[in-house]
């Protein structure tokens, strides 16, 4: 008989020869495999499920057998009882012994650093490697002959168990350590961080640990609650930033701060707080406290990120709009007044530049253009659209004031997006006849009196207003100009007279919907502006045109790409690639969370950033009344899509808002 087999691991190929009797997870961690477990070997956890391969595997060269493991012991057997799981087929590895040549497979969802798949439109994968770990130990009971402090073992027992050194034990832990001891008869969980820092003790076996991803944006506030052994989402959860009252969009609030002394102090509190009810939503949605969240990853523009840190923003309400830091922080949860566990580990993402914050990092993260041979522009709109253009070769980063049109606010019939919000709409280009759909009811109202849609309209949200507007540009209702065609009304009840002006009618019920002339305006200044900061980085790099576009955040998330393109919020590009990143900034926060390795990947290139200053290149200026027009002056239309049909142009169009408005004088004077 042989005294020692051959064990080959897969997928990772590594492989080696044991003495008959080794169990499989101990031969695994003497080779390195990458297999998981939390209970140290004691059948707890159920972490390290293995699958014993058979067959004959030439390039190995073994002969792997099922009988080549030892047979499926009582401990198994209880263990399938009391989690009330079938093994069906598998083994667990600290319990199967090694009784010849065999080939071990280690599924994904027994890797430590196993793949988890972000959904979205390219499907990013999150490598798991969490800054917290639990163990489970079992500390040796004080005696007369071993005078050692408590935790002086309870650091022997990680050293000897888990290979742990250079330990050290946040204050907090220790006067609650004897009494935890005691009442785990001696087993705990210990909750480290970092590979050295003793954050949390639990007596007996604790199976997960939690952390949460958070998104603080102007407007709103979203988080997701993971579990750091899985990387599962287990809860979502969102709000409504309650600095809104101060303020609707970020300088409004630095305003608030300068006219009010201690104003700072009030929003630092308020966010905070809102933060505190999301950990508690996501929690309570599972069943578990907020105490059980151990790590904590937050993106949020300059603004948002001073306040949030008790940061006084007023330097970033004027040149040089300098940043109190640019580089990533880290705290615990009690220093920002959360309720989470108070040793949690806090991580804000990098800022880029004074008005390109940890959000747009966030989104850098997600997203990856370093590694990309094509030109990738992304673009997170919101109340100050954040702008990051480039590939592997370069990236350069700006930040442009579209101010709060696009999410409703200066529009007069405008509102968040929200139950009642008007979403989608399309103008019949013959009769100049709406349709339109609304945020809580999924069908097309093909008569705008139609009593559903009549009691359940309150306003306009942004996607709305862009759709409506590029519409109303599509079936000729405005010029290129963006001035509402007034001859219009002899032929359309839709087209009213406003003053000097003339005015759209979209909806006539409970709550009317007119789409004004000064509307037009406020969309048309807000896309310039975003258009303009576009141009600037595209003149940096000397290209006319980019390969693939992403658009970020909320609102960058509900608006159709065509109609982006019709009004010219962005520069041309194949549709084909022009799409959605969804909430980029919050997936990097994710990202930041699951894997402490991308911590370091995101500083890096938040250095590597070049940042253009809008506010002192003149050429954003000049870019910003090129775009004033209906799309752009330079827009060549490449394929919108076959339901689109662009208008003859104005005889009387101008590209710049000065000419505009003398164009119109002229007009209404005749």
């Amino acid at each position: 008989m042989t005294t020692d087999a051959k064990v080959v691991f897969t997928p990772s190929g590594r492989r080696g020869r044991f003495p008959i009797g080794t169990p499989v997870l101990e031969a695994a961690r003497s080779l390195g495999v990458d297999i998981d477990s939390v209970c140290g070997g004691r059948a707890i956890c159920g972490r390290c499920q293995v699958l014993c391969a058979e067959g004959d595997f030439p390039k190995h060269e073994i002969v792997s057998e099922a009988g080549h493991l030892s047979s499926f012991t009582k401990t198994e057997e209880r263990w399938e009882r009391v989690k009330k799981k079938s093994l069906d087929g598998r083994r667990l590895g600290c319990q199967a012994r090694i009784e010849g040549d065999v080939v071990i497979d280690v599924p994904p969802d027994s890797q430590v650093h196993r793949q988890v798949i972000r959904k979205g439109a390219d499907l990013l994968d999150i490598e798991l490697n969490p800054l917290v770990h639990l163990y489970y130990v079992e500390v040796q009971e004080p005696d007369m002959h071993s005078p050692t402090g408590d935790l002086q073992r309870l650091k022997a027992a990680l050293e000897y168990e888990w290979r742990l050194e250079n330990l050290h034990c946040e204050f907090s832990v220790i006067p609650k350590l004897q009494r935890i001891l005691r009442e785990g008869d001696w087993k705990v969980t210990v909750a480290v961080a970092d590979g050295g820092n003793i954050i949390a003790v639990w007596p007996g076996f604790k199976e997960q640990v939690l952390g949460l991803a958070v998104d603080v944006g102007s407007t709103t506030v979203a988080a997701h609650l993971c579990n750091l052994m899985t990387g599962d989402v287990l809860a979502s959860n969102g709000l409504m930033n309650p600095q809104i009252r101060f303020g609707e969009d970020l300088m409004s609030r630095v305003s608030y701060v300068m006219m009010n002394p201690g104003g700072d102090v009030e929003m630092t509190k308020v966010i905070r707080q809102a933060i505190s009810e999301l950990v508690s939503a996501c929690t309570e949605e599972i069943g578990a406290a907020p105490e059980d969240v151990l790590a904590v990853t937050l993106v949020a523009n300059p603004v948002m990120h001073h306040l949030l840190l008790g940061i006084d923003p007023i330097e970033l309400g004027g040149a040089p709009f300098a940043l109190a830091t640019d580089e990533a922080t880290r705290c615990r949860g009690v220093e920002l007044d959360l309720n989470t566990h108070a040793n949690a580990q806090v991580y804000l993402l990098p800022c880029i530049a004074g008005h390109v914050g940890a959000d747009t990092a966030g989104v850098v993260l997600a997203e990856r253009p370093d590694t990309m041979e094509e030109l990738t522009l992304l673009v997170d709109v919101g109340t100050n659209a954040e702008i990051v253009l480039g590939n592997r070769h370069r990236m350069l980063a700006c930040s442009s004031p579209t101010g709060p049109a696009f999410e409703g606010a200066q529009i007069s019939g405008g509102q968040r997006a929200a139950p009642g919000a008007i979403e989608r709409v399309r103008i019949d280009r013959d009769t100049l006849e709406p349709r339109f759909s609304v945020i809580g009811n999924d069908t097309w109202s093909d008569n705008p009196d139609f009593v559903t849609a009549d009691t359940g309209v309150t306003g306009i949200c942004g996607s709305g207003i862009i759709e409506v507007i590029a519409e109303m540009f599509l079936a000729g209702i405005i010029d290129t100009d963006g001035v509402i065609n007034g001859a219009l009304s002899e032929r359309s009840e839709r087209v009213i007279a406003d003053g000097r002006t003339f005015s759209y009618v979209l909806h006539d019920g409970d709550v009317s919907i007119i789409i004004t002339q000064n509307d037009v305006r406020q969309i048309q200044l807000a896309k310039a502006a975003l258009y303009a900061g576009v141009r600037l980085l595209m003149d940096r790099l000397e290209v006319d045109t980019v390969d693939r576009i992403r658009l970020a955040g909320a609102f960058g998330s509900h608006i159709d790409v065509k109609y982006a393109m019709v009004l010219g919020l962005i520069p041309d590009c194949d549709l084909k690639n022009v799409s959605s990143a969804g909430n980029a900034a919050g997936s990097g926060a994710r990202i930041a969370l699951l894997n402490k390795n991308a911590r370091e990947d995101i500083q890096t290139l938040v250095n590597q950033v070049e940042k253009v200053e809008t506010a002192v290149e003149q050429k954003f200026q000049d870019h910003f009344v090129e775009a004033m027009g209906i799309p752009h002056k330079t827009a060549t239309f490449p394929r919108l899509s076959e339901e689109i049909t662009l208008p003859a142009p104005s005889s009387a169009n101008s590209v710049s808002d000065s000419n505009g408005r003398r164009s119109r004088r002229r007009r209404r004077r005749s």
